[in-house]
């Protein structure tokens, strides 16, 4: 078994090793969208599904050296590749910046499946083969010992690839020296799949034992009926673990750590569940699965209120409940090994339908996370229908009546709490819509009381911008851009404005245009801003905002990622003269990261005059940015403070980060003490395009 075990182990290591870091190197083009990832992860299942499948017809050949022949080819195909990436892009895996999106924006998801394809593709292919197809070699080469363990293990190689990456390789190395090591480690890989190779091709060591006539009848092809239960079995879970990913990311930040958690605890189910004999306990998790369903629903409920490390105890609980559940029961209706490549084949068709519904289908069926909700009640079903397919199970036998009643009014009792709970979030609000980018919906509060009275934007569970609707309270900058906010404190006390001169104004974000509040005649405020749906809702669609309408100064919005468009700019004619850019850009509660890099900074500084001054909006909840703006920005020779902004009536709390390279504005809010200085300050390693480390700026 060992060279079929190293290859297989090394072969899942480099499988899941490539995933989050072209995740994190492709995320900074798609504007920092948690649904990044959730592309990325169907991006992976759908690959592993044509590997599957091309696993599957290569083990139906008779000729074994053919099999092995074919199969090797590819893997030379591979290695070409990454030799050919090499030496055309910046370094192995990493697409050049070529094959970044255009102006457009175009259709991101497929955007993404399109970049993946171009980088990892074929050795994708090929990795992702070999576990099934090494697996089938191994029982024709001992044909008494069970390959299912080998299953285990290639998922136990997944794991540690998941569990090294945000610990090991991410802290260690930037983007271009992973994509090196993973390079050189394929090679490597290489070598031990052709030493499996040569085992394979060993003859047999003995005769096949004889099957006993139960055997036989388990020999059978599996129907039509236990083939869609695997692959809704693997489905489910593949649609809880996307859409509960989405979910903690989208209320965090998106990036590798919170995206190898709960994908990490996904495949540890699968070495758990297939190991020889199973680890899964199943009297337990029948228990212990609706606590984790009832709890995971309470979370829905509360909303924003439930803290972070809450947040990722309770929905990493349920990927690996319903994760398990599902392939513990995979694994009791599991095929003879004689038909593992389609059993693995309808797994992976399973994982690529769930992927693809949270990616694809999802933002434009709900204008919620309603995937969540229908993954949920997707499992509790599954399960009850696995159930009642195993004959020896507890939902048969004397107390079989009672255990099926049982389960289906646990099912209905969590089916009406997740539709209750989609109901009220649609219902709740004026406007509600979806897309790649996030959540939104307009809300209505407080109508009975004239001076709270307002219309809300939401991001998620996230207020992103709040317009009083109160006699003569139209124009009042509110939440986190008040008078006294970093922001506004920039643009009213300028060194242009205190001389009464106009001021150019550059906004990353543009949320419900609050920013605007503070135009004058004569200004120029320009917005750069990802999601169209917002753009429509500050300009005055549906009625709802008109800080843009209202502002007497030039606005101007631009669409598209503000990196990338900013960096047009400068290419195209030079920088813009901003008097104050203010970086505003948030999905939910979760920042991009991009944006806060020392190249972003770099850029930032293009687009300045003179006594320009630069702001960033970091208030976040779980994440203390303050120290990685002060180490990305002082060797670059900025002067940094930092504003917090109490809570009043009409704003938020809020902490933005001023930076002036001739510090006549700081000065100033130094003296009248304005400015905060960091109680502990913190020494961090400065982020990069490169390099960035979102587990050391937790709070």
């Amino acid at each position: 078994m060992l060279p079929f075990a190293t290859a297989i182990a090394l072969g899942a290591l480099l499988l899941f090793l490539v995933q989050p870091m072209l995740g994190k190197f492709i995320l900074p083009w798609f504007g920092g969208s948690p649904a990044t990832w959730t592309a990325c992860l169907l991006f992976f299942q759908l690959g592993l599904l044509l590997a599957y499948a091309y696993a599957h017809a290569l083990a139906r050949l008779r000729s074994l050296r053919r099999q092995v022949a074919v199969h090797l080819g590819l893997a030379a195909l591979a290695a070409a590749q990454l030799a050919w990436q090499m030496w055309t892009w910046h370094a192995p895996l990493l697409p050049g910046p070529g094959l970044a999106p255009g102006p457009d924006g175009g259709a991101p998801a497929l955007h993404v499946l399109g970049l993946l394809a171009a980088s990892v593709g074929l050795p994708y292919l090929v990795l992702g083969a070999t576990s099934p197809l090494l697996q089938a070699w191994f029982h024709r080469a001992a044909p008494g010992r069970s390959p299912y363990r080998l299953y285990a293990l290639s998922n136990l190689g997944s794991l540690a690839a998941l569990v090294a990456y945000p610990f090991l390789l991410e802290p260690a190395l930037g983007l271009a020296s992973q994509g090196w090591v993973w390079a050189s480690a394929f090679a490597v890989w290489t070598m031990a799949l052709s030493a499996s190779a040569r085992a394979a091709l060993r003859p047999a060591s003995g005769p096949a034992p004889a099957d006993p006539p139960a055997r036989a009848a388990e020999d059978a092809p599996p129907g039509a009926g236990r083939m869609l239960l695997w692959i809704g079995l693997a489905a489910s879970a593949s649609l809880v673990l996307a859409a509960a990913t989405n979910q903690m990311t989208l209320e965090v930040a998106a990036g590798p750590f919170l995206w190898v958690l709960p994908l990490g605890l996904y495949l540890f189910s699968f070495v758990l569940a297939f190991a020889e004999p199973s680890r899964y306990p199943r009297r337990v998790m029948l228990i212990a699965l609706p606590v984790v369903l009832a709890l995971s629903a309470a979370a829905l409920w509360k909303g924003p209120s439930v803290g972070i490390w809450a947040q990722v105890a309770v929905w990493s609980t349920c990927v690996f409940a319903c994760a398990l559940c599902c392939h513990g029961e995979l694994h009791r209706l599991r095929p003879a090994p004689r038909h593992l490549t389609a059993f693995y084949l309808c797994l992976s068709l399973g994982g690529a339908l769930g992927g693809a519904f949270a990616s694809l289908a999802a933002p434009w069926l709900f204008s919620g996370l309603f995937e969540l909700h229908l993954g949920l009640g997707a499992t509790a079903a599954l399960v009850w229908l696995a159930l009642l397919a195993d004959r020896g199970g507890p939902f048969h036998g004397k107390n079989g009546v009672f255990a099926r009643v049982g389960a289906a009014l646990l099912a209905l009792a969590l089916g009406g709490a997740l539709v209750a709970h989609a109901q009220r979030w649609s219902g709740e609000a004026l406007e509600a819509s979806r897309d790649f980018y996030g959540v939104l919906r307009v809300l209505e509060l407080d109508a009975d009381a004239p001076a709270l009275h307002r219309k809300d934007l939401f991001h998620g569970l996230i207020r992103h911008g709040t317009q009083l609707l109160g006699p003569g309270r139209r124009p009042e900058p509110t939440t986190y851009y008040g008078p006294r906010s970093g922001a506004g404190l920039a643009l009213q006390f300028h060194p242009r404005r205190l001389r009464g001169e106009p001021l150019r104004v550059g906004l990353v974000g543009l949320g419900v245009g609050t920013l605007a509040a503070y135009g004058q005649a004569g200004d120029t405020f320009r917005f750069y801003e990802i999601q169209p749906r917002v753009a429509a809702l500050a300009g005055g669609a549906g009625g709802h905002f008109s800080f843009l309408a209202d502002c007497p100064a030039e606005v101007q919005v631009v669409l598209g990622d503000a990196r990338l468009t900013l960096a047009r700019e400068l290419a195209a004619g030079g920088g813009q003269g901003y008097d104050v850019l203010l970086v505003d850009a948030f999905s939910s509660d979760s920042i991009p990261v991009h944006l806060l890099t020392q190249q972003a900074l770099a850029l930032y500084a293009a687009h300045l005059a003179p006594g320009g001054v630069l702001g960033l909006h970091v208030t976040n909840r779980h994440l203390d940015l303050d120290p990685v703006v002060r180490a990305g920005a002082t060797p670059l020779g900025w002067r940094v403070g930092r504003v917090d902004a109490i809570r009043s009536e009409a704003t938020n709390f809020s902490r933005w980060m001023l930076l002036e390279r001739e510090p006549a504005l700081l000065a100033g809010l130094g003296a009248a003490r304005l400015l905060v200085e960091p109680d502990e300050p913190r020494r961090v390693r400065p982020w990069t395009d490169d390099f960035s480390n979102l587990l050391g700026a937790l709070k």
